[in-house]
């Protein structure tokens, strides 16, 4: 099959707006500093990047609606983004401009909402590299992978350590040279966090031309800032537990600190972490993973963070510096003047931002403050508190000199499956559907839902630090932690008539970590659990699967792994790795597909007949609750859907060769119909003949009326 050409996926920013608002001088030639945007996206841990140097609040999209953007975990289902913005400041003291004039502090910033892309943090660099591309995917033909759009890889290096990396490197007019490396692992033990590996060096250049201006810098901090928040899905469906105009996310964000400062001795790792807190204001009362009031689906279950896994002691020595970062204060979001505006000659701005990436530690964490009360409630500012990281200071930073920094970032929580689980037993004592008995996680019982789910949502801290944990083993071991097997480099899936049909490469079978096959399935959406429905091994390997327990009326989505004999697995020994699903799950539906063959247009049916929304999952599947089917067609007609009163609903061309036609029962102006009687008027407007014979099928005129009935 013919591979079609792949879009670079690079965004472009509205550059004179942008400039407009962030900038008081553009250079001529600003193309070069155009807003490209990439992903790490090929584990459970899906994440945006900029070749600005720092994801800042709605730095993707500009929209407001996508103000919690990135980070998403588990990323095969909607609303999982935890991330609201990020920032990333470089200062030191005592600063020699190219006019000779001295700045006491010189700081410059990119996030949480300023940017200076043309005279701050200049984008010089930014490529994706992966061990393997991406496999070519297909549904009926069609390229079926989002892969094709956001796993653009630049570069193929077969022995990089990590399944992708994504370098950035930035110019910056102190004269130090960034290199950001973000390393993403698919194996399913390290895929839901993220290595982020900083060099930064002296080198005197301070812009694209490659001017020099040399000097050794005194006082250097590198400082970071982390805005997270979790809940998004209960928002985005609906199901609040706010009252309007409440702050439903952010302001109630809790963040904690281990491993240094004022809890130095709580935790091996240095570690800076969050979690959803409930809200004084919630309308279930007990808001503990903020159910969703009108299903009890958990929405805030995510513990997000970072582990610094090494922090140069020096420009001078190497080694790793236990008493890094230096700062861990917790900074306001929304009030502090510092996260606005980009202005890197406003010496009384600079001052107080260094000030604040020097600030050293609180006597109390923010979470210990907070204690056992309501977050929200505490502090003044309305939009909550971020996690603040201060590296430094570093003196003597002299021109050839470099400080390596290293961190991860990961999301964790109870799986999607434990979460369902969760909410659903604690929605039916909410909705006083009984009281069952119900299991805690040391294994005792409890009839109190709400401590119960309280519980099971606090077991995110344990689920946090072990990824951190893990994180750091991979670092400690030079990255090379036991890796599965590549996927097929082709998946394809085709659509039949009693069956789908699902064909593979057999590229990874020569790789000597190949134990064999496993499929997964889900119906009607792919973003929600599947289940695997085929497993072979390396001995009874094959390359072709016919899925024959597909019905007709649903949406397939698959995807397929390769697996190994789980000697390697350094987590649960015995437990075969498998290649990430992300590599081949398929974007575009597969279905049944009945042949249209020589027929009178007396076999036509509608399905269901009559319709009812109230059994929608005994139809086509909750999930496609509004589902009609028109069955026995001809291989081409029109389809005219009336009201009684004879008003035209909508119009469907029928074109694909099949019997069958899918309607989701919205009009042509994209409105849900409403009960009643309707006419579904079918016509074929030419002839149609057998294309082996010649014979005619149907002839242009054939007509045929069905009557439904529609009940909501």
């Amino acid at each position: 099959m013919m591979k079609l050409n792949r879009r670079s996926g690079i965004v472009r920013s509205g550059f004179f707006l942008a400039a407009l608002l962030f900038s008081a001088h553009v250079p001529a030639a600003f193309s070069q500093y155009g807003k490209e945007v990439k992903w790490l996206k090929i584990g459970s841990l899906h994440q945006y990047f900029l070749n600005w140097g720092a994801e800042y609040e709605i730095g993707r999209t500009g929209q407001l609606t996508d103000q919690m953007d990135g980070l998403r975990w588990p990323a095969q289902f909607p609303n999982q983004d935890v991330l609201v913005g990020k920032a990333m400041w470089a200062g030191c003291t005592d600063f020699r401009e190219s006019n000779d004039s001295v700045y006491t502090h010189k700081v410059i910033i990119i996030g949480p909402r300023g940017h200076d892309e043309y005279y701050q943090f200049i984008p010089a660099g930014f490529r994706l590299i992966g061990r393997f591309d991406h496999p070519r995917v297909y549904v009926d033909g069609i390229p079926a992978t989002d892969n094709e759009l956001n796993d653009v890889v630049d570069e193929i290096d077969p022995d990089l350590p990590c399944d992708r990396m994504l370098v950035n490197r930035l110019i910056t007019p102190l004269g130090v040279t960034i290199t950001r490396r973000a390393m993403q692992f698919a194996q399913e033990n390290h895929d839901n966090y993220l290595v982020y590996d900083y060099v930064f060096k002296n080198t005197g250049v301070t812009d694209l031309a490659g001017t020099q201006r040399p000097q050794t810098l005194n006082g250097v901090y590198f400082h970071f800032q982390y805005r997270y928040g979790s809940g998004q899905d209960v928002f985005r469906r609906g199901g609040s537990v706010y009252p309007s105009n409440n702050i439903s996310w952010g302001r109630n964000c809790v963040n904690q600190v281990v491993g240094i400062g004022p809890r130095a001795s709580d935790f091996e790792l240095r570690a800076q972490y969050s979690w959803y807190g409930p809200h004084s204001a919630s309308k279930a009362g007990d808001d503990w993973g903020c159910p969703n009031i009108l299903t009890g689906q958990l929405a805030g279950v995510h513990y997000m963070g970072t582990v610094i896994l090494h922090a140069d002691a020096s420009a001078k020595d190497h080694s790793d510096d236990r008493s890094q970062p230096g700062t861990t204060m917790f900074v306001p979001s929304n009030k502090n003047p510092e996260n606005y505006a980009a202005d890197q000659y406003n010496a009384t701005l600079m001052r107080s931002r260094y000030d604040l990436m020097a600030a050293g530690h609180p006597d109390q964490t923010h979470a210990d403050q907070v204690g056992d009360g309501f977050a929200d409630l505490w502090g003044s500012d309305e939009g909550g508190y971020s996690q603040g990281q201060g590296f430094g200071p570093y003196d003597d930073f002299a021109p050839g000199d470099s400080i390596h920094l290293v961190i991860a970032e990961g999301v964790s929580g109870i799986s999607r499956e434990k979460s369902m689980a969760v909410g659903r037993n604690w929605f039916l004592h909410y909705t006083h559907q009984g009281d069952p008995v119900l299991t805690l996680p040391n294994g005792s019982v409890t009839t109190d839902a709400g401590e119960y789910k309280k519980l099971w949502v606090q077991t995110g801290e344990d689920s946090i630090l072990q990824t951190f944990r893990r994180a750091a083993v991979n670092y400690e071991s030079q990255y090379r932690i036991p890796l599965p097997p590549p996927p097929p480099d082709v998946f394809e899936v085709n659509s039949g008539g009693d069956r789908i049909i699902l064909t593979w490469s057999a590229s990874a079978e020569s790789d000597g970590r190949f134990d064999g096959y496993e499929i997964y399935r889900a119906v009607n959406r792919p973003d929600t659990l599947y289940e695997r429905i085929f497993s072979c091994g390396a001995s009874d390997r094959v390359n072709r699967f016919e899925d024959r327990t597909a019905q007709r009326g649903f949406d397939y989505y698959y995807y397929i792994v390769t697996k190994d004999d789980g000697s390697l697995n350094d987590v649960h020994p015995g437990v075969p790795l498998r290649s990430s699903k992300f590599y081949t799950m398929t974007s575009e539906p597969a279905y049944l597909r009945k042949a249209a063959v020589k027929t009178t247009l007396d076999s036509i049916r509608v399905v269901p007949n009559p319709f009812y929304i109230g059994a929608a999952a005994l139809q086509f599947g909750s999930s496609t609750p509004d589902r009609l089917a028109f069955f026995g067609l001809p291989p081409e007609c029109i389809i005219r859907i009336y009201t009684e009163r004879g008003d035209l609903v909508n119009t469907i061309v029928h074109d694909d060769g099949t019997a069958d036609e899918l309607w989701d029962s919205l009009t042509s102006s994209r409105q849900i119909i409403v009960s009643g009687v309707y006419i579904a008027y079918f016509e074929v407007t030419r002839d149609l003949a057998d294309p082996a014979t010649g014979a005619l099928l149907f002839r242009k005129g054939d007509r045929a009326i069905r009557k439904f009935f529609v009940l909501r």
